[in-house]
């Protein structure tokens, strides 16, 4: 018996070791997965606000500083001009005013007060009431006793119609420095809470912006009828803003719905609002819970199910980060796509002035071209002229990529474009990739150009993405007549472009959304998914359509259908370049802003042998040709100071002088398209003399055939 008891206890230690790790090791498994899933949850919370208040403060900014830009555009339409002479003049100035409205959304109303508070002229009310009296109204009186710079007034309830809004005001300026009166702008927090709905889906439940003294202007969800508009000094977030005025994060009970929320705000720059967002608190526990619940349920106090346990984790824990990375993406993609439309506008902006400053340049190395020259000093202009030249090709690459390139579709045959790409294609790549180029003789096809040569480097780039190790890409063009519209949805004659890479190809389930905008499968910061749609539209846009084949390890096939034309590419024509020495003659109206692209444009115009009269506006150029004066040919810039433009100038020449051709000219411009889809003539900046020569000789051929039938 002595004997047996120790081999008793050698046998049992193994199994009570056992009993008590199937209890201690599941308990102290689940203690650590659920701090760890706590702690990512912490992390992943603080990105979620982080990323909705980048969202939402951006917003703001643009929505404020577009409201700014209106208020110094209202300034600039009333400047010099006394009460009387608005009031006198209130329809034009209201339709005025009422155009700027209707392009922002935000903006509500815009009115201008005299220095009683008296309305002077509204974008909405016409005419505006004799009685009503604004004078107590904050965003008024902020200004009375000195410049409060811009002012950002509470919500309050019109006196005409009982909407609610609130009002961001600037003094008016006067020559002496006294105060002239008020303009303020009006906007509904409805244009902020319909933002804030689609922002919040994903990432918060709670979103709004407030002014420093704790007022609320916009709020998702909308507060109740009854529900408080201003938190007081001893809220959470008031006490928050004082010790960390720039941002912060707390946790609080709100003071107008009571849930309790994990709240992040933010100071918007030169403004005084923050933004706010909020995470219930509720919803981050229960998601906790959530993510430890198939742990508990599965949980046994044995050996094997200790295995099972940790293996059901491990496929847990892997579909956790997948889900994490999957919104991370998800988040990135959002933001990107946020920011695409301030930088489209941003890139026109830029190109306009950039395209002026080239203008310039060009227009003075043509100039300067013809005088004799050693060939040092030759050599000296053609490097200018080639950085101009490529300047301006940059340009239009950003016009392109932000979809402000004015859409012109050209006749081309396709083998000799490409042809022309393939220097461009081969820096594109790398040395270790092989380009095949394989291009017979082709239909014509009519594209933009601009959108063709970007399609083509688009699919060029992620060939030498997927082709890490190097590889070929073949290009290949052929003439196809298709007769099934149900294989691609197309009929009739297209010439077909392919690029295949030998590259690591597309899974099978990836395929079918590659052409969907957005859709990437390229890490963070390496893709935005707009490459291939880019791609799919601009062959859709064309008439035609894009296909797409792949094979994992093999390779993928990028395929362009784009209809067949049976008009002569403008290459073929008789004249389709000018040389240096281009001779004319004829008297040009030159309607431009710009004194420095007016002086060279107008003495090249000169030297050439045309007689030039300069006008620097619209209105000035109407009055010439009021006057009776003569002329061959109007040659004008679309962007011009006034209430009328190029394009508006255009307009009326038609119609009252159908017989005096008119040719535009514009290195970016909205309004671009437009003057295209009404027939207008357009040369873009910046351009050589010879350029404008026969632009000049094709408008005025074209007027005289339409006169002549």
């Amino acid at each position: 018996m002595s004997s047996e008891k120790p081999k008793n206890r050698n046998i049992l230690w193994p199994l009570r070791v056992l009993v008590v790790a199937s209890l201690i090791v599941p308990a102290l498994f689940f203690a650590y997965s659920g701090w760890e899933n706590y702690q990512r949850l912490e992390e992943r919370t603080e990105e979620r606000i982080g990323s909705a208040l980048d969202v939402v403060q951006e917003h703001t900014l643009k929505a404020f500083q577009t409201v700014e830009r209106t208020i110094a555009e209202t300034n600039e339409i009333l400047r010099d001009l006394s009460p009387e002479q608005i009031r006198a003049d209130e329809r034009r100035l209201q339709a005025r005013l009422r155009k700027t409205q209707d392009s922002l959304p935000q903006i509500e109303a815009i009115w201008a007060f005299d220095r009683d508070g008296r309305p002077l002229v509204s974008s909405t009310i016409f005419p505006v009431p004799p009685d009503l009296n604004n004078s107590d109204r904050d965003y008024f009186a902020a200004h009375v006793n000195g410049d409060a710079g811009t002012f950002i007034g509470k919500i309050i309830t019109a006196k005409i119609g009982g909407f609610q809004f609130f009002v961001v005001s600037q003094r008016r300026p006067s020559p002496d420095g006294a105060f002239n009166g008020v303009i303020a702008i009006s906007v509904r927090p409805e244009h902020f809470q319909s933002f804030y709905f689609r922002v919040a889906q994903g990432f918060a439940d709670s979103l709004g912006m407030i002014r420093t003294d704790g007022e609320f202007l916009a709020r998702y969800p909308a507060r109740g009828p009854d529900a408080p508009m201003q938190l007081s000094s001893s809220s959470s977030f008031m006490r928050a803003i004082q010790h960390s005025p720039e941002a912060g994060r707390f946790s609080a009970i709100s003071q107008i719905d009571g849930i309790e929320r994990r709240m992040g705000y933010r100071k918007v720059q030169n403004y005084p609002i923050y933004v706010q967002v909020g995470i219930e608190e509720n919803k981050i526990w229960d998601e906790l819970w959530d993510s430890l619940r198939g742990l508990f349920a599965f949980g046994v106090p044995t050996a094997l199910a200790l295995f099972l346990v940790s293996v059901y984790a491990l496929r847990r824990t892997r579909h956790f980060y997948a889900e994490v990375s999957r919104r991370e993406k998800a988040e990135a993609a959002l933001k990107q796509a946020q920011r695409l439309e301030a930088i489209g506008h941003l890139t026109g902006g830029v190109a306009h002035d950039f395209n002026n400053l080239l203008m310039v340049v060009k227009g003075n190395v043509d100039r300067l071209k013809r005088f004799p020259f050693d060939d040092r000093q030759m050599r000296s202009l053609d490097a200018i002229d080639h950085a101009a030249t490529r300047g301006a090709s940059l340009v239009r690459q950003l016009l392109s990529f932000s979809r402000q390139q004015t859409h012109e579709a050209t006749v081309v045959n396709l083998g000799e474009y490409l042809t022309s790409l393939e220097d461009i294609l081969r820096s594109s790549l790398r040395g270790d990739i092989i380009l095949d180029m394989r291009v017979p003789d082709l239909w014509n096809t009519k594209v933009d150009l601009n959108e063709l040569e970007l399609a083509i480097l688009n699919i060029a780039v992620n060939a030498r993405d997927a082709m890490p190790e190097g590889g070929r890409l073949t290009i290949q063009a052929w003439n196809a007549t298709l007769f099934d519209p149900d294989l691609i949805g197309l009929q009739g004659d297209f010439v077909a472009l392919s690029l295949t890479d030998t590259g690591l190809g597309i899974p099978e389930d990836v395929l079918p959304h590659v052409f969907e905008p957005f859709y990437t499968t390229k890490e963070v910061g390496k893709g935005t998914g707009l490459g291939l749609s880019q791609v799919y539209g601009f062959a859709r846009q064309s008439g035609g359509t894009a296909t797409i084949l792949a094979e994992v390890g093999r390779g993928t096939t990028v395929t362009l259908y784009l209809p067949r034309s049976q008009e002569i590419p403008a290459g073929d024509a008789a004249s389709h370049s000018r040389p240096q020495d281009a001779k004319g003659q004829g008297h040009i109206l030159l309607v431009e802003d710009n004194r420095d692209i007016a002086d060279v444009t107008r003495t090249n115009l000169e030297e050439l042998g045309f007689h030039v009269t300069h006008a620097a506006t619209v209105q000035a150029a109407l009055n010439l040709l009021r006057q009776g004066m003569f002329f061959d040919l109007v040659f004008s810039d679309i962007v011009m100071p006034g209430e009328m433009n190029g394009v508006d100038l255009a307009r009326v020449v038609r119609e009252r002088y159908p017989s005096l051709p008119i040719l535009l000219t514009t290195g970016y411009s909205n309004m671009a398209q437009t003057a295209m889809d009404e027939g207008l003539s357009i040369l873009r900046k910046p351009y050589e003399m010879g350029e404008l020569v026969e632009s000049i000789e094709r408008t005025l051929r074209m007027t005289s055939l339409k006169a002549t039938a």
